[in-house]
């Protein structure tokens, strides 16, 4: 068995939602046809998501009613099992790309799991059970002296160009729904990228909130209050339009955003798409910068 071949690995949040798959799918299509000759595996990091398709796997109902979704999917793994099974198999060099948005929770756990793994030591070194497992970036960057997360977050505005050219066609304010997380102050990247989407698109006023966190949906309406806005286009700031687009955002329930803004008096159009078909080539250099950087060589 040759000992250094080299596999990539994609470690997704994952959904549950069956229309939002095409986003997480677009991303390894796109991965895929970059670099067709390694193995490119889908890990969730989610337990609570990858029990629920491992049910349905068991469902025969389920599967006659959903013959489209993909095997992988319903036999998703964690990204340690997807790791140790791609090294069973004497993939011993890997790239591990999250498609993350921002280096908060998710991205860390992952970060951790990759140093612990690359720390192990044999005591004979041709056992190492690995030779390096690169790590990607997320979508808007993280700590690096050599990959600006500046530009990083800069790139993200230049491809959401469709987006802000939406909103000007209905002479609407842009307004992203992050996830953000109360445990991590991750509201800076969030701010940051809203700016630069305001320089790039200048006729255009793009806000965001998130859904835990700073900032929040009132401070979105405070901004919106401020600029004498009363027509907003909705649209996730998420890599996957899943159960916190179609409920936090969209949802008939009165604590929705869209529920929210009408209440407060604006008129509100929303478009439920996911970022990952937009924002895929992204990873792509990404996952491409990483194996550089952990001298990886992708065929």
């Amino acid at each position: 068995m040759q000992r250094n071949k080299t596999a990539i690995v994609l470690a997704m949040f994952g959904t549950t939602v069956e229309s939002a798959l095409q986003d997480l799918l677009a991303i390894h299509r796109e991965v895929k046809a970059t670099y067709p000759q390694p193995p490119v595996k889908i890990a969730f990091t989610s337990n609570q998501i990858r029990r629920k398709w491992h049910k349905r796997a068991a469902d025969s109902s389920y599967l006659a009613a959903h013959p489209e979704i993909p095997e992988e999917i319903l036999q998703v793994q964690g990204i340690l099992a997807t790791i140790a099974n791609l090294q069973d198999q004497g993939y011993l060099c890997q790239v591990v790309q999250p498609t993350h948005i921002a280096p908060a929770e998710e991205f860390h756990d992952l970060a951790a799991y990759v140093r612990g793994l690359c720390s192990i030591r044999t005591m004979k070194p041709r056992w190492q059970p690995f030779e390096t497992i690169g790590l990607g970036r997320p979508l808007l960057g993280t700590y690096s002296l050599k990959y600006s997360y500046a530009d990083d977050i800069r790139r993200t505005a230049k491809a959401l160009a469709a987006d802000a050219a939406l909103a000007k066609r209905h002479d609407a304010a842009l307004v992203y729904m992050g996830h953000g997380n109360e445990h991590f102050p991750s509201g800076g990247l969030y701010l940051e990228f809203a700016a630069q989407m305001r320089s790039l698109y200048p006729d255009v006023l793009t806000l965001i909130g998130t859904v835990e966190g700073f900032p929040s949906l009132d401070d979105v309406i405070e901004n919106l209050r401020q600029h004498n806005i009363n027509k907003v286009l909705l649209k996730p700031f998420l890599i996957v339009a899943g159960d916190h687009a179609i409920n936090d955002l969209v949802g008939e329930e009165e604590d929705s955003w869209i529920s929210i803004l009408r209440a407060q008096g604006f008129q509100v159009s929303a478009e439920i798409k996911g970022l990952g078909p937009q924002v895929a080539s992204l990873f792509v250099e990404h996952l491409a910068q990483a194996a550089a950087e952990a001298g990886v060589e992708l065929p």
